[in-house]
């Protein structure tokens, strides 16, 4: 007899995301007629930047040809990529980063989800709430947690973040052994400075802690003063690993390129206490599970650090941040109060009432869709998420319906 990984039936009964799509689709049927404005998912509206299309059909042209065809390539990604990834997004901000601590893959989610394969399933595992469901469900996966009740995982430290602390969690109060970050966050669009970044990784380097930081949203901060990565900080090398994306930075949501920074001095501990890198582990890991991003997308993916593709990407982000100007205004306009919008596409907004009953709400008499914040967490109840991923047009249209289904 078969035996399931029992784990998996603690999940809850599905994906946030996939419970929007199935409400969202419930109400298309049952209203063929009327047009939904789609501002839920972070999913990415406009073309790619022109530099990416370019060097994309460049790849595959050098496919097509015997003499430029690529087979497999290395897993960790080519080093063409890596060294510009090393150069331009850490070297030139001062953080000590080398190529070869860059593993190109085909999303920051999947590696945000396959990276706790590495640590021990006894790790105590500390993530913030409201948190980006993966970090939870990958976890509760590999029997990290006991049952879920009151809308929290036994197991779990959760990292409450309110308005009352600005949405920058405070320390842990007991021990924990890994501890997840994300800044620009996802879903409250809070920015972390760097003394309090710093506190953090001062934190991890004191209990021989682990600091997983998802950076998929860095691209859109304007902020000078904001740090792009945990790399900035000093000592971080040692206890920090850091994910980014080319989904929201140049739209590669449908396209699949990203990458994980694991320094090679980042180290673990087996049961006897003796120190391990975690760049070897998880370069055994990516090595053996993966088979690489294919070399046509990887050739689009080093266009973004071109001039022209450093423009086209800005100008990209640039376009949403003004959507998400846009929200931030029109929903403070109606007496709401709105973190993010600033740095982040992400617009957290306090609902005055239950984030469901708020998605039901909007969808229903504006036809626009959001996320529910009690999606994200207990402390997300009452709050709902507005991505600026579309186009301004469509924004527009959206904050107009909003204004009249409220006056209603």
């Amino acid at each position: 007899m078969i035996k399931i990984n029992e784990h998996y039936l603690k999940l809850q009964a599905s994906y946030l995301f996939a419970d929007i799509a199935r409400r969202v689709a419930a109400f298309q049927e049952a209203h063929p007629d009327r047009e939904v404005i789609k501002l839920g998912i972070g999913d990415v509206t406009r073309a790619l930047p022109r530099a990416c299309v370019e060097a994309f059909h460049q790849g595959v042209d050098e496919m097509a040809e015997d003499k430029s065809f690529k087979g497999y390539g290395p897993e960790q990604g080519y080093a063409f990529l890596r060294e510009k990834v090393a150069q331009q997004d850490f070297q030139a901000r001062g953080a000590d980063i080398s190529a070869d601590e860059v593993f190109i893959s085909d999303g920051a989610k999947c590696d945000n989800g396959n990276i706790q394969e590495i640590f021990s399933r006894d790790a105590v595992v500390a993530v913030p709430d409201p948190v980006y469901p993966v970090y939870v469900d990958t976890n509760v996966m590999a029997g990290r947690t006991g049952k879920f009740q009151d809308g929290r995982y036994e197991g779990l430290v959760y990292l409450e973040s309110t308005r009352d602390n600005g949405f920058i969690p405070d320390l842990p109060s007991t021990p924990v052994d890994l501890i997840y970050l994300c800044y620009p966050n996802n879903p409250t669009g809070a920015t972390i400075t760097k003394d309090q970044l710093k506190t953090w990784v001062d934190y991890a380097r004191d209990n021989r802690a682990v600091i997983l930081f998802d950076a998929a949203y860095e691209y859109f901060i304007r902020d000078e003063k904001i740090p792009h990565s945990i790399f900035e900080i000093e000592g971080a090398r040692e206890v920090a690993i850091e994910f980014r994306s080319l989904s929201k930075t140049a739209g590669f949501t449908g396209t699949r390129c990203a990458y994980t920074v694991a320094p090679k001095n980042c180290t673990g501990y087996d049961a006897d206490g003796n120190p391990h890198s975690l760049h070897k582990l998880w370069n055994r890991r990516h090595s053996t599970k993966f088979n690489g991003v294919s070399y046509p997308v990887q050739k689009a993916a080093e266009a973004v650090y071109t001039e022209a593709g450093r423009t086209e990407t800005r100008a990209l982000v640039d376009y949403y941040l003004q959507n998400a100007a846009k929200i931030r205004s029109a929903m403070t306009e109606l007496g709401f109060e709105c973190v993010g919008g600033e740095n982040s596409p992400y617009i957290w907004i306090d609902g005055k009432r239950d984030s469901w009953e708020f998605f039901d709400l909007l969808l229903n008499k504006a036809g626009v869709v959001c996320t529910p914040g009690a999606g994200f967490g207990r402390c997300g109840k009452g709050y709902i998420r507005i991505s600026a991923f579309n186009s301004h047009e469509n924004v527009d249209k959206a904050m107009g319906r909003i204004k009249d289904a409220l006056a209603d």
